[in-house]
């Protein structure tokens, strides 16, 4: 039996694997829920796997009761929270399909994703999203049920029914029809549509990728052939579920048996690590630029001196940590003194007791990793994309490689096309996008599925990726530029600086267009008694502009001389899904932005010589 197929065989699809997941471990902890409180530490409520499996069987058969067919689309609209993981289970335990909604996402594109999709019941968090669905009758012919998580402020009818009220007619449905749930997970196998996410997208509109029950299964399976993970660790989930990095979790937290934390809310991440105290977190980029930049700029004085002293031994000791070496005395003496004077501080931040944290949905800047390392502070990066389940490549924790994204997932096929372009085959690529057969074909050739990121391989089977194919742009001299390397490189080394757009297409130079950090700006302005000035007074300010211009020499010293960024515009406002300047997922709008501030972009060049 090839390898595919043997982690194929470890279940016919999701529910199959949820429930041979609570055979397994039925009385062992499944999932933490926070309670929510607006104010002070969070109390958590555990679920077992058995106590799972009992409400996700009264969901599966409420939507069974409420009329939902084989492989019919679901929709959910929230944020994340326990609540998404329970109902998705559900999804796929009565053999409908999950379509994944940002809660960000605007009306017009959540009216187009509903009805593309043809979802027959819609679930959402709140009044607000409630009410996005609710304008306009575009939708009113095909959804037939609405389930509200958050009821406050909505009025309640045959169609727009709670979240307990779905539970309700579930145990009623189960009473009557004992094997609902059981018949439906039957019916659904490895080619079973299971979920339809829609990605954002820079340009255009949202496109539905389908994944089948295959995917996830064969994501749980893989990587837990790579034994990377005890079933007793914690995972602090805080990632969108509606992006695929979210989903895979699932399917990996199904297949190890681990528990997991859930809560979404951005503002309590770090609240919420200390209370869980998890063994491992998976992240955005951003959340660990976030992190680095608290613990440069949070402390002054002696604080400052001790932090960057701890650092540089930090630094100094990297390759021997790294590479097994014993260090020499004196610096395993420094070293065991910056742990108890700096290191271990922000270790406690982080719960206390992470062995590792992976960063995956962007690349990673390897100066962030490097960063955290140097505290002890392990985090590997992946890679993939939502058309490959998530994660096709990973950077082992047990043998990590920085600057790469690791090997390929056990089982599947990858080559690079001639111009370098990394291609994938295997279970966890998409069949194609929903109702766009054109676009199928142009990325689905002979099964292989091109990623559109060029990339190189090293002795070991490690990926690189060196440049996205349709980001890079020619200057007039004619270098390639990948826009990615300069804004990491910028994001990474001024850290008021959030957000970057590198532009230079046919042009003499590369230039930025830059936006600065609001809380970290606030502080700034506060002690220097300008706290009473606006975001957009203090982003022209001299001042700040003078610093980013003294900072640029240590971005432009990381790039080669035909990336260095020689002229930039500060913004006078951040770019967000509202003025369409990122996608809900938060990735920059390259073409949007450029065409948008054209004339900003325009300002940066001379146009005499």
């Amino acid at each position: 039996m090839s390898l595919q197929n043997e982690l194929l065989s470890f279940a016919n699809s999701v529910g199959d694997m949820f429930r041979k997941r609570v055979e397994q471990t039925p009385n062992s902890v499944a999932f933490m829920d926070p309670d929510r409180a607006p104010e002070g530490p969070n109390t958590w409520t555990s679920y077992t796997w058995a106590e799972t499996k009992e409400i996700v069987d009264d969901l599966a058969a409420g939507l069974l009761a409420r009329g939902l067919e084989y492989e019919q689309r679901v929709g959910i609209i929230s944020s994340t929270r326990l609540e998404w993981i329970l109902l998705d289970l559900a999804i796929g335990c009565a053999a409908g399909a999950t379509t994944t909604v940002y809660p960000n996402t605007n009306v017009g594109d959540v009216h187009y994703i509903l009805n593309d999709s043809d979802c027959k019941v819609v679930i959402v968090e709140n009044a607000e999203q409630l009410a996005k669905v609710a304008e306009g009758s575009d939708l009113a012919d095909h959804v037939h049920t609405l389930v509200v998580l958050d009821t406050d402020g909505v009025e309640l009818d045959d169609r727009v029914i709670s979240y307990e009220q779905l539970k309700d007619a579930g145990r009623a449905h189960l009473a009557a029809h004992p094997d609902a749930v059981d018949q439906a997970v039957a019916s659904t196998h490895h080619d079973t549509l299971s979920t339809l996410i829609y990605t954002s997208g820079t340009t255009g509109q949202p496109k539905g990728v389908k994944l089948l029950h295959a995917s996830w299964v064969y994501e749980g399976a893989a990587t837990k052939h790579w034994d990377l993970i005890d079933h007793e660790d914690v995972q602090y989930l805080w990632l969108p579920l509606s992006h695929v990095f979210g989903k895979a979790l699932i399917a990996v937290q199904l297949a190890y048996g681990f528990a997991s934390a859930v809560d979404g809310r951005l503002d309590r991440i770090v609240a919420g690590l200390g209370e869980v105290r998890p063994t491992f977190m998976c992240g955005a980029p951003r959340i660990f630029e976030k992190v680095r930049v608290a613990v440069l700029t949070g402390s002054t004085g002696l604080k400052a001196k001790i932090a960057r002293w701890g650092f540089g031994v930090g630094a100094r000791s990297r390759s021997y940590r790294h590479e097994g070496r014993e260090m020499p005395k004196a610096l395993a003496l420094q070293y065991k003194v910056a742990d108890k004077l700096v290191f271990s501080k922000l270790k406690d931040k982080l719960g206390g007791r992470i062995k590792f944290m992976i960063s995956g949905a962007a690349k990673l800047s390897p100066q962030i990793q490097e960063w955290f390392y140097s505290a002890g502070i392990l985090i590997v990066e992946g890679y993939g994309a939502t058309e490959t389940s998530a994660v096709a490549f990973l950077n082992l924790p047990t043998e990590p490689r920085f600057g790469t994204v690791g090997k390929v997932l056990p089982g599947i096929e990858t080559k690079l096309a001639d111009d370098g372009e990394v291609l994938l085959r295997g279970p966890i690529i998409t069949p194609g996008y929903h109702n766009l057969p054109e676009l199928t074909d142009e990325v689905l050739v002979d099964g292989w599925y091109h990623t559109g990121d060029i990339g190189v391989f090293d002795d070991e089977g490690n990926l690189t990726i060196t440049d996205r194919k349709k980001d890079l742009f020619k200057t007039s001299g004619g270098k390639f530029i990948a826009p990615q390397k300069v804004e990491g490189a910028i994001t990474a080394n001024i850290p008021y600086v959030s957000q970057a757009v590198a532009v230079g297409d046919g042009e003499k130079y590369c230039s930025a267009l830059l936006v600065m950090e609001p809380a970290l700006l606030q502080r700034w302005a506060d002690k220097r008694q300008l706290g009473h000035l606006s975001y957009e007074e203090l982003t022209q300010l001299p001042e700040i502009r003078e610093s980013v211009e003294r900072q640029m020499a240590k971005v432009n010293a990381r790039l080669e001389r035909w990336e260095t960024v020689k002229r930039f515009a500060i913004l006078d406002h951040e770019l967000t899904v509202e003025n369409e300047g990122v996608t809900p997922n938060m990735k920059i709008r390259r073409s949007l932005v450029k065409d948008k501030y054209a004339d900003i972009v325009e300002s940066l060049y001379d146009r005499e010589d």
